[in-house]
């Protein structure tokens, strides 16, 4: 078992390196940011517009047609804004040094086009399954997009996302929560697996309607939450907020001016482990997030990919608050014994909360973790329905319960490497669609810029209005 896992980590090291999937999914993303014209930048504001429009706590249950926009991207961020975020971030900043935040930003930045790109298309090729369910993703516009001579991409796209995400993936976000809660509470991590897993199961069974209505409920508080926190942290350390962001622009360029030889750190760390964990964190081309979206009721294609990038910016937000925390407060060291991952954050919110600086973490962390659970599974079950025409769910269903619940059991640092692994061969076959498809892309906006300019000072009404 050493042996494979030290075969898989080499692996991963590569395919998440700077010589493999970090250029080609930056490449895609600056790629759609010249082809759409900055879109980002351009429609931000419109992209805004469409969220507070539609925003809403307890908004119509969704059902087999889909779901509202809102609810389709809080499901979308609820995946996004998970353990990467908070624990992530930290680690690329111990591996990459501050100038890593710089990276991670960057790959947010050019990540609002590449997502935009996958909700568009999404939408276009969304169709419904034998029982009449909305479906939508990556597997469906590879196989209506590039036409069935693709749709083995495909098949492998849809395994790979189901074990990746589904199974493995679950598996270990449960885990995170049983040693947080572990920590800081000190409850029992095989007690805390089972009531995971029973949390879970209720969000399962009860489908689309009441994934939907747990996150368009959950993200909102879980971000507002983590945002006060961090606020206080920054408040408390005021005059250093100006200082980290000096050292941060810094220590992007010239690590060792900043940090001294003594770290090993260069730019090219503090750009691979920045960039890395950025894409990582913010699930831009990796076809996670395109199957809430696809579900969204929307009147143009354009519409959802423009809330879309909010999904990623949400998580710049959050990577942001966590990164200057952990720089305000004096915390961050380097060396072997330099605290890295969850117990840095941890230890950072701890200067000025005290004890329960530990627990908010903790709860912010369950928050983070459970709803990385639910946006995962509902995109597994996606898959599931491609691959069965619609059947298949409920065994899935089961089996996604059973992982979530020894997720807390297990010591997992093969399975993360497992999860890295499977992540990492879901992202190609999503990146050939969206290079085959750019045409797709750039003609429904140039189609929806054309019919905002045909009715100047409205907007196109989403069918959820």
């Amino acid at each position: 078992m050493v042996e494979l896992t030290r075969w898989v980590t080499d692996f991963n090291s590569f395919l998440w390196g700077t010589l493999f999937l970090v250029p080609l999914l930056c490449g895609t993303g600056l790629f759609y940011t010249i082809r759409l014209r900055f879109v980002q930048i351009r429609k931000f504001g419109l992209a805004l517009r469409y969220i507070c429009g539609g925003a809403s706590l307890f908004g119509k249950r969704a059902d087999n047609a889909g779901m509202s926009s809102f609810q389709a991207l809080a499901t979308a961020i609820a995946a996004q804004v998970g353990t990467g975020n908070v624990a992530g971030t930290a680690t690329a900043i111990v591996l990459g040094g501050p100038g890593a935040l710089l990276w991670l930003w960057l790959a947010a930045f050019f990540g609002m086009a590449t997502i935009f790109a996958e909700a568009v298309l999404a939408q276009v090729y969304k169709t419904k399954d034998s029982e009449g369910h909305v479906v939508g993703g990556p597997a469906w516009y590879i196989t209506r997009g590039m036409g069935e001579k693709a749709k083995p991409l495909a098949i492998f796209f849809a395994i790979a996302i189901i074990v990746a995400l589904g199974f493995i993936g679950n598996m270990v976000q449960a885990n995170t929560i049983a040693e947080a809660c572990e920590g800081a509470f000190g409850f029992n991590k095989i007690a805390v697996g089972i009531v995971t897993g029973l949390l879970a199961a209720l969000v399962f069974i009860g489908g689309i309607g009441r994934i939907a209505s747990v996150t368009e409920k959950l993200v909102p508080t879980m971000a507002f939450l983590y945002i006060i926190g961090g606020s206080y942290v920054l408040f408390e350390h005021g005059h250093a907020i100006l200082p980290a962001f000096s050292m941060i622009f810094k220590a992007a360029f010239d690590p060792q001016a900043i940090l001294g030889g003594a770290t090993g750190i260069t730019m090219r760390e503090a750009m691979r482990y920045g960039v890395a964990r950025g894409l990582f964190a913010n699930e831009a081309g990796m076809g996670s997030t395109p199957h809430a979206h696809a579900v969204a009721k929307v009147e143009h294609p354009c519409q959802q990919g423009l809330v879309a990038m909010f999904g990623v910016f949400t998580t710049f937000v959050i990577i942001t608050f966590t990164g200057m925390v952990i720089l305000v407060s004096g915390t961050l060291s380097f060396g072997p014994d330099a605290l890295t991952g969850i117990k840095l954050t941890q230890a950072a919110y701890t200067v000025d909360m005290g004890t329960p600086g530990q627990a908010f973490v903790a709860i912010c962390l369950f928050f983070f973790a459970f709803s990385t659970i639910v946006g995962w599974y509902f995109f597994g079950a996606q898959n599931v329905r491609f691959l069965f025409n619609g059947h298949g769910v409920g065994v899935y269903r089961i089996i996604a319960i059973l992982f979530v619940t020894c997720g807390s059991m297990l010591h997992v640092d093969f399975v993360w490497q497992l999860a890295d692994l499977f992540n990492g061969l879901m992202v190609l076959p999503n990146l050939i669609a969206l290079w085959a498809l750019h045409k797709v892309v750039v003609k429904h906006l140039n189609e929806f810029e054309t019919l905002l300019a045909q009715a100047p000072g409205t907007r196109i009404k989403s069918a959820s209005d």
